[in-house]
This record gives structure tokens, sequence and C-alpha cells, in this order.
């Protein structure tokens, strides 16, 4: 009978000292370096926010801003039959009737205007152009880090699943072995039908568990699988490590925020935005002055009359100036709501500034505590693990019966998923930290 429970303490203990560091990398292993390179390729939204970016920076051009001549060219030719019947009130005059009396006409030409004033609106729209070039260029970036932060979470939310799931897959095993454990001492007189039955209904909870765990672990994968873009579901490993950066500090993040985030970038670029089309109306109270000039032909054939043809041909130019002297009060209410814009987007930057360092403060206090968790559970997790020793080596001798076996055993199970979650915790506020402070994507490259 020793023999026996001795093996099975061997079994017991090669399962529990493999708790969470047993994890071997399959083959279709993803990296997080390979996770945030297709997401960079793949990703629907950052490939929409580059194509707008692409057309902000098409629509920056002289010509759409006025700054350009406009030439155009027209050509015409006509054809007509008519019937032509003409009295002189002259008798030395004889009357015509001209039947099917046939003319062919023929205009072509070329103009050209250029408005060379017209109150430096010109020079005004182009500065905006400028600013929406670069705008979307930004929203870009900003589309492109707040992916990263998704991704990121997402690839270690499957890391810390995939983690639990292992953990699972041991406890199930040991369950099953607590099953024989059982079986051999009711067969051998030394156990009871109740320790049997209990250690049956822990391995069904068990196996339970197991089954939901398996479930949010796909979930999690179906999530990472919509961020890259992937039409079909790709089952996939994740390597186990969840690792740290360098500790950040409170101060530097806060001050590189207000240099780098993106979100307060753009929010700058709309406030000079709205400038510009303070500037742009601004033209509105100057006069336009237009320069044009042309060439033109005309040429008219006829079948008869007293002229078989004739032809035109010549150069026209000239300039014109126009102001608008009263437009219903319309350029007061046009500039009266852009500078109620402009105070609006101040007013938003401002806002969003003290939100920022709201936010860094938040995320930072749990950074911190999720950092102070991870050292307290690793602790506190070799406790465990030394208090199972204990309880397998009782269990052996038969001084402690299954159910306080199961309670140094689920003792071990709770100290794992807390390390865990704590790790995924302090994971989760550096890459939000990272992406508050504008250094997300810097990181990644």
């Amino acid at each position: 009978m020793k023999s026996v429970f001795k093996r099975s303490y061997i079994v017991l203990f090669g399962v529990f000292v493999s708790f969470g560091f047993s994890n071997v990398l399959a083959q279709d292993t993803l990296r997080i370096e390979e996770a945030i390179q297709k997401g960079l390729e793949k990703n629907f939204a950052i490939r929409i926010a580059t194509n707008e970016a692409q057309i902000a920076k098409n629509n920056n051009s002289l010509g759409n801003a006025g700054l350009l001549p406009v030439v155009t060219a027209d050509g015409t030719i006509s054809k007509r039959i008519e019937n032509n019947e003409t009295q002189y009130s002259a008798n030395s005059i004889p009357d015509r009737n001209d039947k099917g009396v046939e003319s062919t006409s023929y205009n072509f030409g070329i103009d050209a205007t250029w408005t060379i004033f017209d109150g430096l609106t010109m020079f005004a729209t182009k500065d905006r152009l400028n600013l929406e070039a670069e705008l979307g260029e930004e929203q870009t970036r900003l589309e492109i880090e707040n992916l990263l932060a998704e991704l990121i979470n997402g690839y270690y939310q499957i890391v810390a699943r995939q983690k639990a799931h292992k953990i699972l897959e041991n406890t199930v095993q040991v369950s099953e072995e607590r099953i024989r454990i059982a079986e051999t001492k009711k067969d051998l007189g030394s156990g009871s039908e109740y320790d049997l039955l209990q250690a049956r209904a822990d391995f069904n909870a068990d196996k339970a568990a197991l089954i939901r765990s398996g479930t949010t672990l796909k979930q999690a994968k179906i999530i990472v699988n919509q961020i890259l873009s992937n039409s079909s579901f790709e089952n996939f490993d994740v390597e186990p490590a969840i690792e740290m950066g360098e500790m950040m500090d409170l101060e530097v993040l806060i001050d590189q925020a207000l240099v780098e985030n993106k979100s307060l970038s753009v929010a700058r670029m709309n406030e000079m935005a709205a400038s510009e089309e303070i500037n742009e109306l601004r033209g509105d109270w100057f006069p336009q002055v237009d320069v044009s000039g042309g060439y033109g032909y005309s040429k008219t054939e006829t079948s008869t009359g007293f002229v078989d043809f004739s032809n035109t041909s010549g150069f026209n130019y000239g300039i014109t100036a126009r102001i608008n002297l009263f437009d219903g009060f319309n350029k007061n209410r046009r500039t009266q709501n852009a500078q109620i814009r402009l105070k609006n987007q101040q007013l938003q930057l401002e806002e969003l500034k003290l939100r920022l360092r709201s936010e860094i403060q938040q995320v930072y206090e749990q950074y911190i505590d999720a950092l102070s968790l991870i050292e307290l559970e690793q602790e506190n997790l070799q406790f465990t693990k030394q208090s199972l020793d204990i309880a397998l080596e009782r269990f052996r001798l038969g001084t402690i019966n299954s159910v306080e076996l199961r309670e140094a055993q689920l003792s071990l199970l709770n100290a794992e998923n807390r390390l865990i979650i704590a790790q995924i915790e302090a994971k989760n506020a550096e890459t939000e930290l990272l992406r508050l402070s504008g250094d997300l994507l810097r990181r990644v490259n």
C-alpha cells in the first residue's frame, strides 16, 4: 500500500511543479512583434485612415487654394439649313426667295482667368490645406496608436487565458489522480465512499472550469483575429511571458504627454485650422481683382447671299474688379461664428490637457499598485507551493483527508490566477501610459 501512495505522490508532485511554468511553444506560436506587423498591414481602420490622409494630401494643392489661373478652351461647329424670302421696297432690287440655304459656323477659343487679389484669402486657404494634410497624417498616427494598444492588450489577454487554461489542465490531472487514490484507499479499506464521491465532484467542477476556460480563450483569439482583419478564425498560441518595461516616472509621463500625445496634437491642429478659417473670411471685406485674356476664331460659310464666308480672329484681355458692398450682414455673421468656433477649439484643447493629466495619474496609480501586487503574489505563490508540498506529504501519510488536500490545491490555483491577473493589470496600465504619453508608437518601431 505504501508503494501505491509513493507512486501517487510522485505523480501529484510532478504535476504541481509544472503549474504555469511548463508552457511549450507550439509551431504556430504568434509573437507580439508579428501580431503588430500584421495589424499595421491589414487592419481596416488603419487602411481607411491612411486613405483619408492621402485625400487630404491630394487636396493640398495650389490650384485648390485658388492660386493658379483657370484656363478653358471651347469649340463649336453648327450648320443651318433654312428658307429665306426677302422683299425689297425699292423696285430696282429684285425680291429673293432662296430655298434650302446652307450656312456653317465655326467658333473656337481659349480663355484664361486669374485672380490676382482676393484679400489674401487664397494664401489663408493654402495654409489651411497644409494643416489639413498634416492633420490627416496625425490622425493616422492616432489610429495606429489606438490599434496598437488594443492589439497589445488583446494579445496579453490571450497570454493570461492561455496560462489559466494550462493551470486548469494540470488541476484536472491532479483531480483524476485523487480519484484513483480514493478508489485505492476504498478498496484497501482505509478510505470512505464520501472521499471518493467528493473527489469525483471536484473533478467534475475542475472539468467544467476547464471547458469555460477554453471558451474564453477562443473568444480572446477571435477578438485578436478581428483586429488583425482575419476574415476566418485562425487558431494560434502565444508566447507565455508577460514582460514589463522599465519603471516609468509620473512627472516625466505628464510632461511628455503634453508634447507628444496624438489626441492633443490633433486638437492643436484643429485650433490652428479654426484660426485660418477666420483669415479666409477676412478676404470677403476686400475687392477681388481678376485678369483675363484669350484668343478666339470665328468663321461663317453660306451657300448663297452677298457673302460666301466671313471669319474673325484675335486676342482679348482685360481686368475686372468687384466688391460685395452689402450681403445682408452675412460677412459679419460668418466671421463671428468662426471666432466662436476658434474659442471652442481653444476650450477643448485646455479641457483635453486637464483630462489627459487626470487619466495619466489614474492609470499610473493602477500601474504602481499592480507592480506591488506582482511582488506580493509571487511571494505568496512560493508559500502556497510549500504548503502544497507539506499537504501532499501528509496526504501520503494519511494524516489529512482529500478535502484538506483540495484546499491546498485550490490555494495554489488561486495564487497562480491572482499572479496572472496582477501581471495583466500591470501590462495593460503600462500600455495605456505609453499611449497617453505618445510614446507607444516609438516603442514598437
